[in-house]
C-alpha cells in the first residue's frame, strides 16, 4: 500500500501503552487499521492536526441490556408496605419486557447505542435475551429481534458481540415465570441451532469486525447444568466467548448451594468452566479464595457499579481481584446511566467507602498515574479480553477506535501531560467527549451524531406510545 493511501492524525496528546504522550501521529490504511506511530517531522508534517484534542482509546462496554433504557427513571418509588430489592425491580422490568414490540425494542437499541457512542464507547456487548414472543411462541425468524439490535449497532456506526443468551427456568424448584416467557428455550439443541442461525447471517453480510456472536447462559439459576456443559461445550468447539452472570445476589448464591452444594464461582470452577473464554458477570458475593478462581483461571470479571448501586446489588472486591491480576472489565447493565469511566472510578470509590481509605487499588509499582491507568483499562483494553476483540488499544495491527477529548472542557481543562490520565478517569465530564472514530471512520464530531436528532425524536415516540 502506498502512503498516499494512508490517513493520519496528530493529537496534542496521545495514550499509548497506558501512557500520554505528546507529538506522535498515528496513521491507518484504507481498512482502517492502524499501520504505525510516528514522531518523525516528515509524518507529524502530513498528520491531520487534532488542536486542543488528547486521543485515548475507545471504551469497550462489555454487558449491556438496551431494553432497559425504556424503563429508565420508572422504577425509583417503593411498593406501598414493600421492601424494595433487586428482585422486586426484576418485577417492574419484566412488565416492560413482555409488552415491549420488535420495533420498539429496535428504537430503545438505537437510542441507547447512540448515548454508547457520545460518551466514547465503540465496542459493546449486547447481553440478549428478548428472543420470542410476549406469549413465549417463536418468530418466524427465531433471531429476528437480535438481528434488529444488531443492524441497530450497525446504523449508529458502533461494533457490537451479540451475546445470545439461554434461559430455561425460574430457579431451582420454582415455578415458570411468566415475566420470562420470552427468554425460554427449551432445550440445548434449539438454543445451539438458532445460534448457528444468527452466526451464518452475520458471516452473510460480511459484518465480521463489525459484529459478531457470542454465548452467554443467563445464570446458574437460569439453566440446568446439562444445559449449561452442552452450551458450554459448543462455545468451546466454536472458540466463542462465554459470559453468565454470577453471585449477583445473595440469593442466587443459596440457591446454587441448595442445588450443587456450593456458591457459583465454586462450583463452575469444579465442573472446569472457568477460562480465558469466561466472563463472569457482575461476581459480587464472592470469596477470597473465588477471586482467585477467576484470577487463576484467565477469566473475565464484568463489574456494572453504577447499575449495580442503582439496584442494591452491592459493591464488587476489585481489590482482591486486582491484587490477583484478574481482568476487570466494566460494563452499563441496566442503562440506568451509560458512563464507563463513572463505572471505572466507582470500582475504587466503593472500595474507600467500605475501607475508609484513600488509593485502594493503586498498584505497588511506581508511577503517579498507575491507578489511572489501571482504571482506564478496565474501561477498555481490559473489555477487549473479556470480548475478543482486537480493539481497546491504540497499537499497530488494531482498528483505530479512539475518542477525541476537548482539553479546553472545563472538567479537565489545564491538566497537564503528566496529570491528564487522572483527570480524564476521574473527572471527565461527557461535554468533553466531542470525537469518537470507529475503524478510522470518525461517527461523532463535534459531540454531535449525523442521526442524533432522528433516533432521540423516534425514541421519545416509543417512550409516549409505550408508556401512554
Amino acid at each position: 500500500m502506498s502512503e498516499n493511501a494512508e490517513r493520519g492524525w496528530l493529537p496534542d496528546f496521545l495514550l499509548i501503552n497506558g501512557e500520554i504522550k505528546s507529538g506522535t501521529a498515528f496513521f491507518v490504511d484504507e481498512s482502517g487499521i492502524i499501520t504505525r506511530l510516528s514522531q518523525a517531522p516528515a509524518d507529524v508534517g502530513r498528520a491531520q492536526r487534532l488542536k486542543g484534542r488528547a486521543v485515548l482509546p475507545g471504551l469497550v462496554n462489555v454487558h449491556s441490556h438496551t431494553f432497559q433504557r425504556v424503563i429508565r427513571g420508572r422504577t425509583e418509588w417503593r411498593n406501598q408496605g414493600q421492601r424494595d430489592t433487586f428482585w422486586t425491580w426484576r418485577e417492574k422490568m419484566y412488565d416492560a419486557a413482555t409488552r415491549l414490540t420488535p420495533e420498539q425494542i429496535y428504537q430503545a437499541a438505537k437510542a441507547a447505542f447512540l448515548e454508547m457512542l457520545l460518551s466514547g464507547i465503540t465496542t459493546v456487548g449486547e447481553f440478549h435475551y428478548l428472543h420470542h414472543q410476549a406469549d413465549g411462541d417463536r418468530y418466524s425468524d427465531p433471531n429476528l429481534i437480535g438481528k434488529l439490535v444488531i443492524q441497530a449497532a450497525r446504523e449508529v456506526g458502533l461494533r457490537i458481540v451479540l451475546l445470545r443468551t439461554a434461559y430455561l427456568r425460574a430457579g431451582y424448584g420454582k415455578a415458570p415465570n411468566p415475566g420470562q416467557t420470552r427468554f425460554i428455550t427449551g432445550d440445548a439443541a434449539t438454543f445451539i441451532s438458532d445460534t448457528e442461525e444468527l452466526s451464518g447471517w452475520v458471516k452473510k453480510f460480511r459484518f465480521r469486525g463489525e459484529a459478531e456472536v457470542g454465548v452467554a447462559p443467563h445464570s446458574v439459576r437460569a439453566v440446568t447444568r446439562d444445559y449449561l456443559l452442552e452450551i458450554a461445550d459448543y462455545a468451546r468447539q466454536q472458540e466463542l466467548c462465554l459470559h453468565m452472570h454470577v453471585s449477583e445476589q445473595p440469593g442466587e448464591n443459596e440457591a446454587c448451594i441448595q442445588e450443587y452444594g456450593a456458591s457459583p464461582v465454586t462450583w463452575l470452577e469444579r465442573m472446569g468452566l472457568l477460562g480465558p473464554r469466561f466472563t463472569a458477570v457482575h461476581a459480587i458475593h464472592i470469596s477470597e479464595a473465588e477471586a482467585g478462581f477467576l484470577a487463576d483461571s484467565g477469566s473475565s470479571i464484568c463489574a456494572c457499579p453504577t447499575s449495580e448501586r442503582n439496584l442494591a446489588d452491592g459493591a464488587v472486591r476489585a481489590d482482591w481481584l486486582l491484587a490477583r491480576g484478574a481482568n476487570i472489565c466494566l460494563g452499563s447493565d441496566s442503562q440506568i446511566q451509560i458512563d464507563l469511566l463513572e463505572d471505572a472510578r466507582l470500582l475504587e470509590y466503593d472500595l474507600r467507602m467500605q475501607q475508609l481509605e484513600r488509593v485502594v487499588l493503586d498498584p505497588a509499582a511506581p508511577g503517579r498515574e498507575r491507578l489511572s491507568q489501571t482504571l482506564y483499562q478496565t474501561a477498555s483494553k481490559s473489555g477487549a479480553k473479556s470480548l475478543r476483540q482486537n480493539v481497546g488499544e491504540l497499537s499497530v495491527g488494531k482498528p483505530a477506535d479512539f475518542v477525541g477529548i476537548d482539553l479546553d472542557d472545563l472538567s479537565v481543562a489545564g491538566a497537564s501531560r503528566e496529570m491528564l490520565l487522572a483527570n480524564v478517569v476521574f473527572s471527565l465530564e461527557r461535554t468533553a467527549v466531542k470525537d469518537v472514530y470507529v475503524g478510522g471512520r470518525c461517527v461523532v464530531r463535534d459531540g454531535r451524531h449525523p442521526l442524533q436528532e432522528s433516533i432521540t425524536a423516534e425514541f421519545k415516540r416509543v417512550q409516549r406510545e409505550f408508556w401512554g
